[in-house]
């Protein structure tokens, strides 16, 4: 039989385990709590230090999605198409995700579109149909999240 003094010892360790894996990285609540029911946690219990977490400001969704956002903007030139859907997916407030698009400069993110499209368009052999390399462009763009009116024109300029 488990003694009080062993309970709360237990809760102590798990508190500070996800206090520590929440101040190694900015984290999103759902991962909290999967990381809370991967320990054992009840759903009560679970609710319980989540609300700590926030209290505590371990656990800021907001600071979280400006975070997120602008790392994979910088980092790996994503358009806001691709950032919005992969923060809805992980379930954030649209507030928050606006807040966070807030967060990218319109001049950086138009000449980041600019420079990965460009990049895009210069890697593709020159003797290719023009028509299949703004096929090419275009396709490569969508997957990198940038909008369709700002990949046109871009993509009207570079074939001009």
């Amino acid at each position: 039989m488990m003694k009080c003094k062993e309970i709360s010892t237990d809760k102590e360790k798990k508190w500070r385990q996800i206090k520590t894996f929440c101040a190694y990285q900015e984290r999103f609540h759902q991962e909290v709590r999967e990381k809370l029911y991967s320990l054992g946690l009840y759903k009560y219990e679970v609710e319980q230090y989540i609300s700590r977490l926030i209290e505590d400001n371990y656990l800021n969704e907001q600071r979280f999605a400006e975070q997120f956002a602008g790392g994979k903007f910088r980092t790996k030139q994503w358009g806001k198409r691709k950032i919005v859907y992969t923060l809805r997916q992980k379930k954030l407030s649209e507030y928050c995700i606006k807040k966070a698009l807030e967060q990218i400069g319109e001049e950086d993110y138009l000449n980041s579109a600019k420079k990965s499209i460009q990049k895009k368009w210069d890697s593709l052999p020159k003797k290719m149909l023009i028509q299949l390399r703004k096929q090419k462009v275009v396709q490569y763009a969508f997957q990198k999240g940038y909008e369709a009116e700002l990949i046109q024109k871009i993509v009207d300029i570079l074939c001009k």
